[in-house]
């Protein structure tokens, strides 16, 4: 894709100076709509956290749903991705997984790992060129990582159960043993999901943190008994900082998915509501 194609939004007013604050900032083609963090980016990293806006699936109108299968035709999807992937610099194939909200990290190395994207897993490691690694997301938080040293980079799906289980850590071990990564160098993009505000759960997984958390306290803000509000962009920044990121390297989007579904999809909002919903889509590969 040529570079001029593509538009990037400089701050103009309190909102967008909070995104630049915060890391991130708006990049679009053809009303496709994404969000970059811009130290990934200037890492060697290309990278972005999808919206719903420029598509073609009827969640109700014009979606751009990226997944989903099951609550949309295949010939939607596939055009959606083509469109999402159009809007990168550069020539990339894309490789998901099948998630199940567990802690596998399957590691891309091959050309038949690329194709294969059946298998179940929630997070993806890689040092290939020319590919993305994307996970899905509609309220859980998209982790994104990337060793500015060796090149080696990460996508991962870390919903509530995934980070009881420490799925980010875990794909950072796996950075470390398949390519020698060191936590020091790399930089990490949390992205839009549920937010501490909005995120409600009852006392399972209350129960799940305590006994996972050392500081699962500062995690919850109790709504009524057996209930609270939980912040999983914090958990999971927590345990990057743990597994020895910097904490200037790692940036979070300051976006709820449940508040602000005219840009994303929210599964505990529209589930309800219409019955289906999309999934967004968050990918990670080498800048060519």
């Amino acid at each position: 894709m040529n570079q001029s194609t593509a538009t990037t939004s400089k701050p103009s007013n309190n909102a967008d100076k909070t995104l630049a604050d915060s890391g991130f900032y708006w990049r679009e083609k053809n009303g496709v709509k994404l969000l970059v963090c811009k130290e990934l980016l200037e890492a060697g990293f290309q990278n972005g956290f999808s919206t719903r806006l420029g598509g073609v699936s009827p969640f109700p109108a014009n979606d751009l749903n990226l997944a989903g299968f099951d609550e949309d035709s295949d010939e939607n999807i596939f055009e959606n991705r083509k469109r999402f992937i159009n809007v990168f610099d550069g020539e990339y194939s894309l490789t998901t997984v099948w998630q199940v909200h567990g802690d596998g990290v399957k590691v891309v190395k091959i050309e038949e790992d690329i194709l294969n994207t059946e298998q179940q897993y929630d997070g993806m490691v890689s040092d290939l060129p020319n590919i993305l690694v994307g996970v899905k997301t509609a309220d859980c938080v998209p982790v994104l990582i990337g060793d500015i040293a060796t090149k080696a980079f990460s996508a991962v799906h870390a919903g509530w159960r995934g980070t009881v289980e420490s799925i980010v850590p875990k794909a950072i071990e796996k950075m470390k043993s398949e390519f020698g990564s060191n936590p020091a160098d790399l930089t990490c993009a949390i992205g839009p999901a549920a937010g501490c505000d909005n995120y409600e759960i009852g006392q399972d997984v209350i129960d799940a943190f305590k006994a996972n958390f050392s500081n699962y306290k500062k995690l919850f803000k109790e709504t009524r008994k057996g209930h609270a509000l939980i912040d999983l962009h914090l958990a999971n920044k927590d345990q990057l900082l743990n597994a020895g990121v910097k904490k200037q390297n790692i940036f979070t989007a300051p976006f709820c998915t449940i508040a602000r579904t005219d840009l994303f999809f929210s599964y505990r909002v529209e589930k309800k509501k219409l019955d289906k919903t999309g999934r967004l889509m968050s990918v990670i590969g080498q800048k060519n």
